[in-house]
């Protein structure tokens, strides 16, 4: 897949093989990976389930302790956000309710003898994300996004996480893909756009602009095909069907 976008965004920067190149295909290949992470959190369209077990006594969890398999074989190297986290119970699972920062930090941290989680059973009941951005198993920024949970778990309880993913790094042909295959057609447009811009011209960054136009529509097309037409305004990142009547519009 590494190659044909750098093929494809060779195409779009009229900068093919033989020519001088403005661009080496490492410039490419690495602006290529940042778009491919950019569309991936904008679109939300590498989603994954993974989970992470509680510890007595614990309350916060991090995005990079989540398992979300193996990654050379699903392409997934992080979480951005956790949609939603339900607990094994039984044979099934519970709902976890998520609350605002403020409001858990108001309700469930604003207290100065907490339950200790030796009394009685402590299932989670509450959670909120705390640590913003994506969670990096290895390497990168040491900063990870985290979530709490309360009450206090006073044993070990998997929780399921519902994530909004980041894809590996493309390094060759190899490296699978997680970016669903709707959406890596917008790909080289933002590619392109982070490759015009750094030639610092007045004239190319007009172009970059352009391109970024076609990277928003693609996107904008992506996430329509992939929602369904009955209903669709129940999926993901759907217009509002009332938003016009909400706005004051006719």
């Amino acid at each position: 897949m590494l190659t044909k976008y750098i093929t494809d965004t060779q195409r779009l920067l009229q900068n093919p093989a033989p020519a001088t190149g403005l661009y080496s295909t490492t410039m490419v290949t690495d602006y290529i990976n940042i778009a491919r992470k950019q569309l991936a959190g904008e679109g939300e369209c590498v989603r994954k389930i993974g989970t992470i077990d509680t510890v007595a006594g614990q309350r916060e969890y991090n995005f990079s302790d989540i398992d979300l398999g193996v990654e050379a074989t699903s392409g997934i190297a992080g979480v951005f956000n956790v949609r939603r986290i339900n607990y094994a119970n039984g044979d099934g699972q519970s709902y976890i309710t998520p609350r605002p920062w403020e409001w858990f930090d108001q309700y469930c941290l604003n207290n100065p003898v907490p339950v200790p989680p030796d009394l009685g059973a402590r299932y989670p009941q509450v959670w909120s994300q705390y640590g913003q951005g994506g969670g990096v198993p290895t390497g990168g920024s040491s900063q990870s996004g985290s979530f709490f949970i309360d009450p206090i778990p006073d044993e070990v309880y998997t929780l399921y996480c519902d994530c909004v993913c980041f894809p590996s790094t493309l390094v060759d042909d190899a490296t699978p893909e997680a970016i669903p295959f709707i959406f890596t057609d917008a790909v080289p447009f933002f590619a392109a756009w982070y490759c015009l811009l750094s030639a610092q011209t007045n004239a190319r960054r007009a172009d970059a602009e352009a391109y970024y136009s076609y990277y928003q529509e693609f996107l904008a097309r992506a996430r329509r095909i992939a929602n369904p037409t009955v209903l669709g305004w129940q999926y993901e990142q759907a217009q509002d069907p009332a938003q016009q009547g909400k706005a004051g519009g006719r």
